[in-house]
């Protein structure tokens, strides 16, 4: 019998694949797997076969609760900011490799041969994009280049197995947004996280001390199986929450049938609440998914986006090209800096923009211990602010 980190270790690795591996595998863990009960995968998959919806082989292995993944808020102030007018590969690994270099590298957080979640931001999906022949990588989405290049520095850094994740509303968006292709590359595999594959059922996660909503949520177990997370989100604004950055990302992490309140909901509705609990329920939802499952590493796309706006739903929305790029170890100070960028104090509040529908997630997680969003009090690596300056139109509602 070997541990389940031995067993990676072992050149036979290389030959036959990874299999999934613990957060934390130390022995005597009652939430870690025994060698003997791993299901190894051996190639990845990135498209469902004819008979079955889910791409990956399912897990027989019980399910079994397990509190929130290591480790917690990284109280780190630096946070890293690049430039590129484009999508150039490239280029844009170039930047995020001096970003990363400026945070002191990513060993820290990259455990050799570990697992590594990305966990990107499809909104909507293919069945509600409309921009008028632009690319949804250009507008609404994170784009794939984005995910490569890190996936490769991942993978030169000494990362193991990639999985790149999102809650999609249908499995199409992964192939025409450019994400089968790339998880090809990267020999990566892609995980739709309304569904428990590759394993039998979800798990059931806690957060931790301070859940202000939700003390626990339902999870893929990739989200607490993995060694690295990772957040690559969009820098857009949000109807609702005001901006959406690395922390929002994460309200696409469950799920949406097990977060909807009436039949029939495609969405979930039970994060939004009633009207009359709008103003305060989503951003203390998002902080209790951001405890629930911590951000090692925050990426911010903000290459081409789109303003006044999440998606193509939103009132005046268009496109936008600030060209930055932003990263750091500590979410909230990074979402704070791509505030910042938008031409937004991120220490606002309701009702003052942009945050008219709802509270500043930024400032409750702040509150609680989680991170700073006070620009005096972040160490800026790269261009300031003052240079990467694109003021965006806040989000003014549904069209």
């Amino acid at each position: 019998m070997i541990t389940r980190r031995q067993f990676l270790k072992r050149s036979v690795v290389a030959a036959v694949g990874l299999a999934l591996v613990g957060c934390q595998e130390e022995e005597g863990n009652p939430n870690s797997i025994s060698a003997s009960q791993e299901t190894l995968i051996l190639r990845p998959t990135v498209s469902p076969t004819s008979e079955s919806s889910h791409p990956l082989p399912v897990s027989k292995t019980p399910i079994a609760a397990t509190t929130s993944a290591s480790p917690t808020w990284v109280p780190s102030r630096q946070v890293a900011t690049g430039q590129s007018k484009n999508y150039d590969l490239k280029t844009v690994k170039n930047e995020l490799l001096e970003m990363l270099d400026s945070l002191g590298g990513i060993k820290d957080i990259l455990p050799l041969g570990g697992i590594t979640v990305l966990k990107v931001n499809l909104t909507g999906g293919v069945g509600s994009y409309s921009m008028g022949g632009l690319p949804a990588q250009e507008t609404i989405a994170t784009h794939p280049v984005v995910v490569q290049a890190l996936g490769e520095l991942l993978i030169d850094a000494g990362a193991g197995e990639l999985f790149i994740v999102e809650a999609i509303n249908e499995w199409e968006t992964f192939q025409a947004w450019g994400y089968e292709e790339i998880a090809r590359t990267l020999n990566a595999r892609l995980i739709d996280l309304n569904s428990p594959a590759p394993f039998e059922t979800f798990t059931e996660t806690k957060v931790k001390d301070g859940w202000m909503i939700y003390d626990r949520f339902t999870f893929n177990r990739i989200l607490t199986e993995c060694d690295t997370f990772i957040s690559i989100a969009k820098m857009k604004c949000h109807i609702e929450c005001g901006v959406t950055h690395s922390m929002k990302n994460l309200v696409g992490l469950v799920p949406f049938h097990e977060y909807s309140s009436n039949v029939g909901d495609n969405w979930r509705s039970a994060f939004h609440g009633t009207s009359a609990e709008k103003k305060m329920r989503l951003p203390r939802v998002i902080t209790d998914l951001n405890l629930a499952r911590p951000i090692h590493l925050a990426v911010i796309d903000g290459i081409k986006t789109i303003e006044a706006g999440e998606g193509s739903w939103a009132k005046g929305v268009k496109q936008l090209k600030p060209g930055v790029l932003v990263a750091g170890k500590n979410a909230v100070a990074t979402d704070a800096i791509a505030t910042a960028i938008q031409g937004f104090d991120p220490t606002a509040d309701y009702p003052d923009s942009p945050f008219f529908q709802s509270v500043n997630h930024l400032n409750l997680a702040t509150r609680l211990g989680m991170g700073t969003n006070r620009i005096d009090e972040i160490e800026i690596l790269g261009p300031v602010v003052a240079d990467l300056l694109t003021p965006f139109t806040p989000a003014n509602g549904y069209k």
